[in-house]
Parts: structure tokens; sequence; C-alpha cells
């Protein structure tokens, strides 16, 4: 980036007016929701620090620290090169669970292949340093194999479960020609991958003993992943998906579980012409939690735990970016039993990402060149 665009980018990135607050009827009551900042150039990743900071990435390749009143800092120094096209650029990030003890950061990205135009998903870890500043020791711990000529569908959540295993999904690459690998155990594409923070295959992953199989692999046949959190009660992964043209899925997350690209899905090609499945299907198929039809093109994924909204606790949020809205997914223990638009028609935010707060509100990410932070809280 030039030093030109760097300075215009800066002196765009500024606090917003609580004025601007608007708010909504929902069935828990009238919420809030407060820009928090605005300017962040195509945001798609967030989490918390525990200082109640944030880490934003920026998809054209910045990582960004916003202190706890809002202030946005200069781009962190030491974020690897990234692939900045179509849908690819730096993506998400996390914590390392120990991050108060050893300051790891992770970060998913579109990474350059050695042939010219190839790319795909990776992660890297660094080193974040006391003032914020710049990142050190960095690594990539994972690289999605094989490196296509594509710039869509990099999946790229990065969720810690609770043994510290980290989470990486990734996505098919789109093409036709590509995404038949969502069911070969041989390549990375539509998979969840299961690793260690430093990169190393843990020895209980499900495929570490099945020949010419990729022992990072912990599940198979997804499309784009790009909403994973962990259930608050069970501990185990969920996953919000994008289908085809409708098809969107909500899946809960099983070791060796087959979850059907492109073999089944309730959508259709953009075209509108139906993927009509196979003769014979695998009889190892995991059902979807849910579906969507149409798709309202889910990414970001939190299960709200916190006390701002009782009659919310336990039930999933989902960002939509087609559908510009956040979704509240009712559960009842492990049972979706329905859903809600929170926001209605009219909505202008693509919403890129759902992180609950420390202080019990929802911190929404919104995808645009001019990206904000919103802050969703009861209107009381």
């Amino acid at each position: 980036m030039s030093p030109k665009i760097l300075i215009a980018l800066l002196c765009s990135t500024t606090l917003v007016s609580p004025a601007l607050a608007q708010t909504y009827e929902t069935e828990a009551g009238t919420v809030r929701l407060d820009p928090v900042v605005e300017g962040l150039q195509f945001p798609w990743g967030l989490v918390f620090l525990p200082d109640d900071s944030m880490l934003v990435t920026e998809r054209p390749g910045n990582l960004r620290h916003v202190s706890a009143d809002g202030t946005i800092s200069d781009p962190i120094a030491g974020v690897p090169e990234v692939v900045f096209a179509g849908q690819g650029g730096l993506l998400d990030v996390a914590l390392d669970p120990a991050f108060e003890t050893n300051r790891y950061v992770y970060m998913s990205f579109a990474e350059a292949g050695d042939k010219r135009g190839t790319n795909s998903t990776a992660v890297a870890r660094g080193v974040l340093s006391e003032d914020m500043s710049q990142l050190s020791d960095v690594e990539i711990i994972f690289s999605q194999q094989p490196k296509l000529p594509s710039n869509l569908h990099f999946g790229s959540r990065l969720t810690f479960d609770n043994d510290g295993y980290l989470f990486i999904t990734t996505g098919e690459r789109s093409a036709a020609e590509f995404r038949v690998q969502a069911q070969d155990l041989d390549s990375h594409l539509g998979k969840v991958i299961r690793i260690m923070p430093d990169g190393t295959v843990p020895e209980d992953n499900p495929f570490t003993s099945t020949e010419g199989a990729l022992p990072e692999i912990w599940s198979y046949g997804h499309r784009n992943v790009q909403g994973a959190a962990l259930h608050p009660e069970t501990g185990e992964l969920w996953v919000a998906e994008h289908g085809p043209r409708g098809g969107d899925e909500l899946n809960k997350i099983v070791a060796s579980g087959n979850f059907g690209w492109p073999l089944l899905t309730d959508g259709t090609e953009y075209s509108g012409r139906p993927i009509d499945p196979p003769a014979e299907l695998p009889d190892d198929l995991v059902e979807a939690e849910r579906t969507w039809v149409p798709s309202p093109a889910p990414s970001g994924l939190a299960f709200y735990t916190g006390d701002l909204f009782p009659d919310w606790q336990g039930d999933a949020f989902m960002g939509a970016l087609a559908g510009t809205d956040l979704i509240r997914i009712d559960l009842e223990g492990e049972e979706v039993v329905g859903d809600e638009f929170l926001f209605g028609d009219g909505f202008p935010h693509r919403i890129r990402d759902v992180v609950q707060g420390p202080d019990g509100a929802l911190y929404l990410v919104t995808d645009a060149d001019r990206g904000q932070i919103l802050r969703l809280s009861p209107a009381q």
C-alpha cells in the first residue's frame, strides 16, 4: 500500500456519533444498534483482547488494534503478504488460549502459490508486541493444498476448542472442476481442519491412519464455511456454511463427518439449473441442523452466553451478507426450533462477523469499503 493511500485511509477511519444509533423491535423487546467505529476497509474478523480492546482484520492486508475507547491504530507490522483479490485477503483472527502468557495471534489469509495466479487459504501465527504495534516470530502453521487459480471460497474461520486444538475452515474454491475435491481426503478443499497451535497434527484426528488421507482433516464435504463457534454446553464445533443458490446450512461438526457437498444440497446452481444427486449416495452423510432457502449468505457465528439478553442465552447469532441482517437461531439445547431476522427489510449492512463482547453486547462487523463495528444492546 502506498504512503498516500495509507494516509488517506487513516484519515478516514474515525469514531462515529452516538446520535447515529438505531432501534429495532425483536421478539425479546427493543434493541439498540450503535456504531462504535467506521472507516475500516473491508473488515473481516474481530477478536477481543483481555483488556477489552480489539484486533480487527481488513481484507486488503491490515491488522489493526482498536482501543476500548474506539481509537484505531496504524496497521500492525509483521502481517504476512496476502492475495487481495475477489474474496481473498487477510481474513479471520484469533487469540491463543494462553495469549496472556505467550501473546500468540493467529490469522487466516489468502496465500499466493508458486505458480502465477494460484492461491489458497493459509494460517499464520505471530507474537503481538506489548504496545500492539507489531508481530514477531511470524510462521505459517497451515497452508491449504492444492493451490489453485481461484479468488473465491476461502472459508477461513478460526476457532480454538476447549482442549486447545485449532479448527480451521476451508472452502472448495467454487468452480465445478475444483469443488469435487470436497469429497476427497487427499485434498484440503472443502474441509474442517484440526491442528495443534504449532501446526502439528493431533494423534486422535480421524484420518491419521487412513492411507492417502491428509491427517489434518477433521470433517469434509463442505462448500464454504464462514461462521464457526463452540456450543456453550457441549463444547462441540458448529459452523455456518454457504450453499449454492439456496441451501445455506447450519451444521454441527462431528469427527470424520461427510457433510455432502457437492453430492447433495437443497440449493441449485446460480443459473437455476438443479444439482442432481448421484444415483448412489454415501451412507455416512451428516444432515444439517438447519437450512435456508433462499440463501441469506452466512458469515460469522456466535453463541450468546451473556446477561444483557436473558431471553437469548444459548441461542446462536449468524451474520447475513446477501440477506443484510443478523439472524437469531432459536435453540433449545442443541435443537433448532426457529429463527428470527432481527433487523428486517431495508437494513443496509452486510454482516461479516458476529462476536459477543466482554460487556455482554453483540458486536457486528460490516463488510464495506468504509466498514463499521456496531454494538447491539437492549434499548434501555
